[in-house]
């Protein structure tokens, strides 16, 4: 089972300047480098500041010339927000930076306010139909000429320009949760993306299962990568999982404060919904996310993770954003290179 990182730059007041956040990414990144880290994923979101990433394939060009070997994963472009032609060439270009680096994730979007300032507040239910769209079209657009057709976007006959590098295509993954959407993938020639998000390992074994069937079901297609990415907070004293469980809670305070959709920002900023909102959900009690979630003592995290992977997961991804400090995140990291990824070497 290989790992890899995924990371936002974090920012929950104006005390911390943009320009240290993104040292402390850089940080992190070549951290797990070093570590041994297969890749990097970032992702895309905007007009938020808990979550910063306007343009996943800016920190990927930045990061090229800062590594040298862990490849650089979008995690994920959002579909609806993008034209096919541009989004083909800037993922051609960031692979020609970073020597065929680049691997390239995409999902449908999920946050309602997002698509409120970046679609015409069209529902974010809607984007499915825009990834499906998407996916064939950037195959086709990387591999020569085409034109195109459809229901979200038409246009003559283009290529990406550049081309990437290594191939006439990139390694593309999927983001999928419902049976239908493991099955697209599959038939796309994509890999498989899979959050659990806050719920237990019952979820992985779902997620797992649907996407077992969806190969099934498609015995004329090679069998894709599928990863599962996590919430992990790696700590040495025991009674330490208590700081990873209140950042997490923390975390998806803001979290919930962006979904509901129900505030005017002020700066990027949203109020978390308050302590006692979050008591009142079962799902985000500490004991509960201490369980469900990776957060453990080294000993507990590889034997958790060597579930995983008899599951059959390809790739377990270690989610650090979680409100921490620096430092705790930093830590966190280094002990699970210390002390957890020797186990699956």
């Amino acid at each position: 089972m290989k790992f890899s990182l995924f990371l936002h730059m974090e920012r929950y007041n104006h005390d911390k300047p943009h320009q240290e956040l993104l040292d402390e990414l850089v940080e992190l990144v070549q951290i797990a480098e070093a570590g041994g880290f297969d890749k990097v994923w970032i992702g895309e979101h905007h007009a938020m500041e808990f979550t910063i990433g306007p343009n996943p394939f800016s920190f990927l060009a930045y990061l090229a010339s800062l590594t040298k070997n862990i490849r650089l994963g979008v995690g994920t472009a959002v579909a609806p927000f993008w034209h096919p032609i541009k989004l083909a060439g800037e993922a051609a270009l960031v692979d020609v930076m970073s020597n065929g680096r680049l691997e390239f994730g995409i999902a449908r979007g999920a946050y309602q306010c997002e698509f409120d300032r970046l679609l015409d507040g069209k529902p974010a239910a809607e984007g499915a139909k825009y990834l499906r769209e998407m996916v064939p079209a950037l195959q086709k657009l990387w591999a020569g000429d085409y034109e195109h057709k459809g229901e979200c976007w038409s246009f003559p006959t283009s290529t990406a320009v550049p081309k990437p590098l290594n191939s006439s295509s990139i390694p593309m993954w999927l983001a999928a949760r419902t049976p239908e959407s493991h099955d697209y993938a599959i038939k796309s020639g994509c890999n498989v993306m899979v959050t659990p998000l806050f719920k237990n390992d019952d979820e992985v074994v779902s997620l797992m299962n649907k996407f077992e069937t969806a190969c099934a079901d498609n015995p004329g297609v090679k069998r894709p990568e599928i990863m599962c990415l996590r919430h992990t907070y790696v700590h040495e004293q025991p009674e330490d999982w208590k700081v990873g469980v209140n950042g997490i809670r923390n975390w998806y305070a803001h979290f919930q404060g962006w979904a509901r959709n129900n505030q005017v920002p002020e700066a990027g900023f949203c109020s978390p919904i308050n302590e006692d909102e979050l008591n009142e959900m079962p799902d985000f009690a500490p004991e509960v996310l201490r369980e469900n979630l990776v957060i453990g003592t080294p000993g507990q995290v590889v034997k958790r993770l060597k579930n995983y992977e008899k599951l059959g997961l390809d790739e377990y991804s270690f989610w650090s954003d979680n409100s921490l400090s620096h430092e705790e995140k930093k830590k966190s990291l280094e002990l699970f290179i210390k002390e957890v990824v020797p186990s699956f070497q």
